[in-house]
């Protein structure tokens, strides 16, 4: 009788050493220290069981790419909107020389957690402008799970807005360097979005491409280096002018500014006609179309022309360009961050392109609301109602809070 005592009390001892250490998980200062060590871990198993390679290719595009020998690209309209005060030249003050250097004093420096650079470089920028909190303040509303492993620009904005509006904030495409050393000079700070490379691979065959966010607080021309204060490297990072402009290529060289109401005037000056949103896009469209005609094994600047595209529907065109950019190579990463194929695949009725996409950007990302809300349109209009309902609550899951995701189930007749 001895032998089945002693198997029960290992048995029993294990579960409740189980228990313990699952009781202990609980804690969430525990919790913050080994969750991502956790996901990590099943990341690299769930690779490793089912190995992932690069960005699957389109099918071929019904139309070829006219090149500008052949047929022009029509040239967007105008904005037809009234412009927006101090927008206009005769408006704004006459430029002046830039200073050789800008050095504005950092905020506290706050590390980021886990997946976490989007929260932690706003609160820096928040707390330059005197408020008072932390990312964590800014990463429960935006993204409720730890594990959401992407915060858009828009969500950013729209955390400020709602929840620091006494200053305002907006975004905008298609800069270059003299822009963001305009609101340097001026005296504010300025975030962007870039590509970086990971320390480490995750997973077979990693590409270790991720996308990250700076707050850019100085600059000097005899060194030719930004001044950026980085979340995950540290405060006062030294990046050269030609690293940042090679890295803010891959998010159409997007920048975030975040003002008191009283410098409305100073920053709609250095904006000049970009304060106007439908000429900002206007001019990025110009931007990334030279940039494919100079490049045109650029697979960012491919990628950038498809999204200023879409911004004015023509996801015809769009789609070609995001075809060229998958052709090339794009990171495995990317769709993590950027949805501008999902769009124009299905308004252009590329289902199954579209479906590609977003199992692909799953097997990457597999939280990603986007790309289940995206699934879930593709299951729809293939004819698979009952999967894009699953999918759309998977959207859900990933994040509470995302409305694209509670419309998709109202547009189908059911509940979250």
């Amino acid at each position: 009788m001895r032998w089945p005592y002693k198997l029960f009390a290992l048995i029993g001892g294990l579960l409740t050493g189980v228990l313990l250490l699952w009781g202990l998980y609980q804690l969430p200062g525990v919790q913050r220290r080994l969750g991502w060590r956790l996901d990590a871990a099943w990341t690299a198993l769930r690779m490793e069981l089912h190995p992932v390679g690069a960005v699957p290719t389109p099918k071929a595009s019904l139309v070829p790419w006219a090149t500008p020998s052949q047929t022009p690209e029509t040239t967007p309209p105008p904005p037809t909107s009234t412009p927006t005060p101090g927008a206009s030249p005769t408006s704004s003050p006459p430029p002046t020389p830039l200073p050789p250097a800008v050095t504005l004093k950092p905020p506290r420096w706050e590390k980021q957690d886990w997946n976490n650079c989007g929260p932690a470089t706003l609160a820096l920028y928040l707390r330059w402008w005197g408020w008072q909190g932390d990312q964590y303040d800014i990463s429960d509303l935006v993204k409720p799970k730890r594990s959401d492993r992407n915060v858009n620009v828009d969500e950013l904005i729209f955390f400020v807005r709602t929840r620091a509006g006494w200053l305002n904030a907006d975004f905008r495409v298609g800069g270059n360097l003299e822009r963001l050393k305009g609101f340097l000079a001026a005296g504010m700070p300025i975030m962007i979005e870039e590509g970086m490379t990971l320390e480490q691979a995750y997973w077979r065959n990693d590409d270790r491409w991720a996308g990250h966010y700076l707050l850019l607080t100085g600059y000097d021309d005899g060194e030719g280096v930004y001044i950026a204060q980085d979340s995950f490297y540290g405060p006062n990072r030294r990046v050269p002018y030609t690293t940042l402009a090679r890295n803010w290529e891959a998010f159409n060289h997007v920048y975030l500014y975040i003002y008191p109401p009283d410098w409305e005037v100073t920053v709609q000056a250095i904006l000049g006609p970009d304060a106007d949103r439908d000429l900002n896009r206007q001019r990025a469209l110009e931007q990334a179309r030279r940039a494919v005609e100079a490049h045109p094994d650029d697979a960012f600047a491919w990628f950038n022309l498809g999204t200023n595209l879409v911004y004015f529907e023509r996801y015809a065109k769009a789609a070609q360009a995001y075809d060229r950019a998958r052709q090339i190579g794009l990171p495995q990463r990317f769709l993590r961050y950027q949805f501008g194929p999902f769009i124009a695949y299905f308004h252009t009725g590329r289902f199954e392109d579209l479906l590609a996409l977003a199992d692909y950007a799953l097997r990457i990302t597999k939280n990603s609301e986007e790309a289940h809300l995206w699934r879930g349109w593709s299951l729809y209009r293939l004819g698979d109602r009952q999967g894009a309902i699953e999918a759309f609550r998977a959207a859900l899951e990933a994040n509470p809070t995302y409305q694209d995701a509670r419309y998709a189930l109202h547009f189908l007749g059911v509940t979250p």
